[in-house]
């Protein structure tokens, strides 16, 4: 791998840290290419082709994780989490949760979920994992 390729990608790694820690933030696509030293367009695109998604998806997905743990452990209302996980509208936070999840956040929280109590943590994370169903933002 050439160095320009490897630099590129370690500021790439470093914008995709700022959004694992800030994800609860208010975070912009420019605020993050600034981050990685890089244009917005060719941010969006460079960021696709190393991670699968954009950065915008990405977020959403990190935030929607962190609010299927919180269903899944907490009684917090569901408009709590919401905004906790760093969405401010519960119609956005709702309309995203399902895409990626396939039910509404209601549904999820209601649901059983016998399959993955006996599996270790590292595992389960991975294995629920939510996988973008939607359209690609």
């Amino acid at each position: 791998m050439s160095a320009a390729k490897e630099d590129r990608n370690r500021r790439l790694l470093r914008a995709r840290d700022t959004i694992d820690r800030h994800s609860t933030e208010p975070l912009d696509v420019d605020a993050l290419a600034a981050v990685a030293f890089m244009g917005r367009a060719h941010f969006i695109r460079a960021f696709k082709a190393a991670f699968g998604e954009t950065p915008h998806r990405y977020l959403q997905r990190r935030r929607i994780e962190r609010a299927m743990t919180l269903l899944r452990t907490t009684d917090t209302p569901v408009t709590d989490v919401c905004m906790a996980v760093g969405f401010t509208s519960l119609g956005t936070f709702s309309r995203t949760f399902s895409d990626v999840v396939g039910v509404p956040p209601s549904e999820y929280r209601r649901g059983p979920d016998p399959a993955t109590g006996f599996v270790p943590t590292a595992f389960r994370m991975r294995w629920t994992r939510p996988v973008s169903r939607g359209r690609e933002r």
